[in-house]
């Protein structure tokens, strides 16, 4: 009987796949997005999109809806309820005092801005994103500026009442 040739999964592929499990547990189905931080291909830190702890969360009572507008007149809707998986996994691991310089991101999308700041203040060089987000233009910028390496696996992210 000849042994079957299983392919294995890249780095970057299982990470991507475990933040994809990790968001299943998020609490806002605006995107149930999930975050893994690795380093040395261990895991340090995961984090999902979810409601500070002990605070109801979007499944529970709904968004907390707020429209924002961008420098070129587009309008958005975000549900402001919920911490983002990237602030997440960087809090639980600061929360069991897990260092995370060095670090590389997975994560559901191209982070917004104010979780590009905390990668950034939080020493990540690596940022690989299933796909893109259609509000990251300022990450971009501030990662390139930063030298944090972003890669984006995918198409645009498209969800209800972007």
């Amino acid at each position: 009987m000849e042994k079957e040739n299983k392919k294995r999964p890249s780095w970057d592929e299982y990470f991507i796949k475990l933040a994809e499990l990790v968001g299943s547990r998020g609490t806002c189905d605006r995107g149930y997005a999930g975050a893994v931080l690795v380093n040395n291909k261990r895991i340090l830190a995961t984090g999902y999109v979810g409601a500070p702890s002990g605070v109801k969360s979007c499944d529970q009572v709904g968004h907390e809806m707020h429209k924002v507008t961008s420098e070129d007149g587009t309008e958005s809707n975000h549900c402001i309820r919920t911490a983002h998986a990237e602030q997440n996994a960087i809090n639980n691991a600061a929360r069991v005092g897990v260092a995370i310089e060095g670090a590389t991101l997975y994560c559901k999308m191209t982070p917004c801005y104010k979780c590009a700041q905390s990668i950034i203040n939080s020493g990540i060089v690596r940022v690989v994103a299933l796909k893109d987000y259609h509000g990251a233009k300022r990450t971009k910028e501030i990662f390139k500026e930063v030298d944090i390496k972003l890669e984006i696996l995918g198409d645009m992210e498209v969800y209800d009442n972007m």
